[in-house]
C-alpha cells in the first residue's frame, strides 16, 4: 500500500522519518512531496499510484481524480471539502476525512487580532511611525462592553465568543439550529437582521453552502450601525464582496477585515478590498500556527490509521 503527501502540510523532517517508519510497521509506504503544486499534470503524477493521498486545500477535480485508478481515501489536512469533487469520490468508493478541528484556536485568535488591529489601527499607525509620523489625535475603540454578533456557532465561533465574554462583550448569535450549551455561555440567538441591527462587531463563522452563499448580503449590510466593523475568517462567498468595499467607501461601516477571499490569494490587482479604507487583508492565514499544523498533522494521521479501507 501507497501513502502520499502531495505537499509538504507542515510536516517536518523529523516527522517525516517518524512516519514513515510508523507506517512501514502497518505495510504501507509513505511519501511526502516537499513543494505544493497545483498543476493538474503534477498532482496526477504525484497521485496516480497512492491508495491514500494526503492534501490540503488544493483543488481536486473529477479530471485529476480519475486518474488516480488505486485511490481509496483521502485524508484532506482542512476543514471545509469545497474544492474537492466530493460526487466522483462517492461514485467511485473513495473516503473522504477532513481534519475538523484543528485550527478552531487559531482562527477564533486571529478573528480576535483583526478586531483589536480594525480598534485600535495598529497597522496603519505602525506605518505612519515609521514615517516618523505621530498618532495625529487618532482615538481607537475598545472591546470591552461592546455587542458582538457571531453568525455561525460551530466550534471557531464558540471559542471565540468564549475569549469575547472573558473581555467584557456582550454576544450575540445567529446559527440555523439554537445550541442549548451556547445558551448557556450567556449568549442569545437572534434573527440575522437583528444581528446585523444591534453588533458592534460582526464576525463571520459559517461554512460555505448554497443557503449561506451571500448571506451577508447589501441588504444584511445595510442594517449595521455606522460604527460597525466586519470579521470574515470564514469562507469569502459567504459575504457580497462587492457591497462590502461600497460600504466602506460609503463610510455605511466603519471597517472590516478579511483573511479569506473569492479565490485563494494571491488577489487580482482590482480585487474590490484593496483600495478601500478602513479594511484589513490578510492572504488566508487563520488556521496557519505551528499549533495548528501539529494538530493538523496528528489528524490527518489517525484518520488514515482508522480507515478499514486501507488496512484490509
Amino acid at each position: 500500500m501507497k501513502i502520499v503527501a502531495v505537499e509538504p502540510i507542515g510536516i517536518t523532517k523529523a516527522k517525516y522519518e517518524e512516519l514513515k517508519s510508523m507506517f512501514l510497521l502497518h505495510g504501507a509506504d509513505f511519501d511526502l512531496f516537499e513543494d505544493r503544486n497545483e498543476n493538474p499534470e503534477v498532482l496526477i503524477e504525484r497521485m496516480r499510484d497512492a491508495d491514500a493521498v494526503i492534501i490540503s486545500n488544493i483543488p481536486l477535480s473529477k479530471d485529476v481524480l480519475k486518474h488516480c485508478v488505486k485511490l481509496k481515501m483521502l485524508s484532506v489536512a482542512f476543514t471545509g471539502l469545497d474544492h474537492i469533487d466530493l460526487e466522483y469520490c462517492k461514485n467511485n468508493n473513495i473516503v473522504v476525512r477532513n481534519a475538523a478541528g484543528y485550527a478552531t484556536i487559531a482562527v477564533a485568535e486571529l478573528a480576535l487580532g483583526l478586531m483589536l488591529d480594525l480598534y485600535r489601527h495598529i497597522t496603519w499607525l505602525d506605518a505612519d511611525t515609521r514615517q516618523l509620523q505621530t498618532r495625529k489625535a487618532f482615538l481607537g475603540r475598545q472591546l470591552n462592553g461592546k455587542t458582538v454578533g457571531i453568525v455561525g456557532t460551530g466550534a471557531i465561533g464558540v471559542e471565540l465568543a468564549r475569549i469575547l465574554l472573558a473581555m467584557g462583550c456582550h454576544v450575540i448569535a445567529w446559527n440555523r439550529s439554537r445550541h442549548e450549551a451556547v445558551e448557556k455561555m450567556g449568549i442569545s440567538y437572534v434573527s440575522l437582521e437583528e444581528l446585523m441591527q444591534k453588533s458592534d462587531i460582526v464576525s463571520l463563522h459559517v461554512p460555505l453552502t448554497t443557503e449561506t452563499k451571500c448571506l451577508i448580503s447589501k441588504e444584511m449590510l445595510a442594517l449595521c450601525k455606522p460604527t460597525a466593523i466586519l470579521i470574515n475568517t470564514a469562507r469569502g462567498n459567504v459575504v457580497d464582496i462587492d457591497a462590502v468595499a461600497e460600504c466602506l467607501r460609503n463610510r455605511t461601516i466603519a471597517g472590516a477585515a478579511f483573511d479569506v477571499f473569492e479565490k485563494e490569494p494571491p488577489l487580482s490587482e482590482n480585487h474590490p478590498l484593496l483600495n478601500t479604507p478602513n479594511c484589513i487583508v490578510v492572504p488566508h492565514i487563520g488556521y496557519a500556527t505551528r499549533e495548528a499544523f501539529d494538530i493538523r498533522i496528528d489528524i490527518c494521521i489517525e484518520s488514515l490509521l482508522r480507515e478499514s479501507v486501507l488496512f484490509k
